[in-house]
């Protein structure tokens, strides 16, 4: 059976291609055949590719189609509800749905990396979480450990269960590090998250995805 992640942060920026990208590697340990996915990416270069889907596909070990492991690409780098209708296309959760199930066919696991923070738009009616709860997939939850985290970590956890999916853990992206109290910070998260901690990352910004190190995988 294919295993599989959806990957979500406690904002924009706060470090879920890292995540999504150092997991792979950390899988290819245990499973053959390791893959990501990023469902909706906004921003793409000359040739039409995202940076983050370039980053995905370099930690995996698995060739897929585009339109497999990231069917929808949209050329601005702003709110995926925005960009799509910047581009005249809609996003389309069956269509996104489809295109998992297919790369999930063809791999032993798979790491899918949501777009923004959990709540993002996707369309006037659509959100990530509506997403992640038509894939079904147990959630794992990046914490960019700034002012404000705690907040919007709790918050996550919340909307996460209010769509009856797991938590499967979480990461510590520690992203300032002149931030006072991280160890208190830290503590806090420990007991009001329902979820083992997977990794706790100091600031190391120049460190490839392929160092960082987990405390443990996701179940």
């Amino acid at each position: 059976m294919t295993r599989a992640w959806f990957v979500t942060g406690t904002d924009t920026g706060v470090g879920k291609t890292r995540a999504s990208a150092a997991l792979l590697h950390a899988l290819r340990a245990r499973h053959a055949r390791c893959v990501g996915m990023k469902p909706v990416a906004a921003g793409t270069d000359a040739s039409g590719v995202n940076e983050d889907v370039l980053a995905l596909r370099a930690a995996g070990n698995v060739a897929v189609p585009p339109e497999l492991d990231n069917p929808v690409a949209l050329p601005h780098a702003v709110s995926p509800h925005i960009a799509a209708a910047r581009a005249g296309r809609a996003i389309e959760l069956d269509h996104i749905v489809a295109a998992y199930r297919e790369l999930a066919r063809r791999a032993d696991a798979v790491v899918v990396e949501g777009a923004g923070g959990f709540l993002v738009p996707l369309s006037a009616d659509a959100t990530g979480a509506d997403l992640a709860a038509a894939l079904g997939l147990p959630v794992i939850l990046v914490v960019g450990l700034r002012l404000g985290c705690l907040n919007h970590a709790l918050l996550t956890q919340q909307a996460v269960r209010a769509r009856g999916l797991p938590l499967a853990g979480w990461i510590v992206n520690r992203l300032d590090p002149a931030m006072p109290e991280q160890e208190a910070n830290l503590d806090f998260l420990r007991r009001r998250l329902d979820a083992p901690l997977l990794a706790d990352w100091p600031w190391q910004p120049r460190d490839e995805p392929a160092a960082l190190r987990f405390e443990r995988l996701p179940d």
